[in-house]
């Protein structure tokens, strides 16, 4: 079973910075492409970033492209989030996931039905 916990959420004000940390217990997550979600209230979860398991090559929802930086450290069994220039309306929780077949991004990155496993969400609000 794989168990993915986020951390490093909280409030921040408008153009501040935040790093998200997804951790996991259990098996590991080295051989997986990885991604980032969020969900606002009231609104559908949405993809915000994903990684390739080996060769770094990133992915980003064009609203946090060139402010948001997705990488990961496979010896650490960790991905990260680092989110520059924040503005209000990245206020959401915030979830990293597993998708679902080792090694490959066939099928896509940004869509949510592509990913196996989830943590429980670390909440990011900015404040204006």
């Amino acid at each position: 079973q794989v168990q993915l916990v986020e951390s490093g959420g909280g409030l921040v004000q408008s153009g501040g910075s935040l790093r998200l940390s997804c951790t996991t217990s259990g098996r590991t997550i080295n051989i997986y492409p990885m991604a980032w979600f969020r969900q606002a209230p009231a609104k559908e979860r949405e993809f915000v970033a994903a990684i390739s398991w080996n060769t770094g090559i990133t992915y980003y929802a064009d609203s946090v492209k060139g402010r948001f930086t997705i990488s990961r450290v496979n010896a650490k069994n960790t991905v990260y989030l680092q989110m520059n220039s924040l503005k209000p309306e990245d206020t959401a929780v915030y979830y990293c996931a597993r998708k679902m077949t080792p090694f490959s991004v066939r099928g896509g990155v940004n869509t949510s039905t592509e990913y196996q496993f989830w943590g429980q969400g670390t909440q990011v609000t900015v404040s204006s």
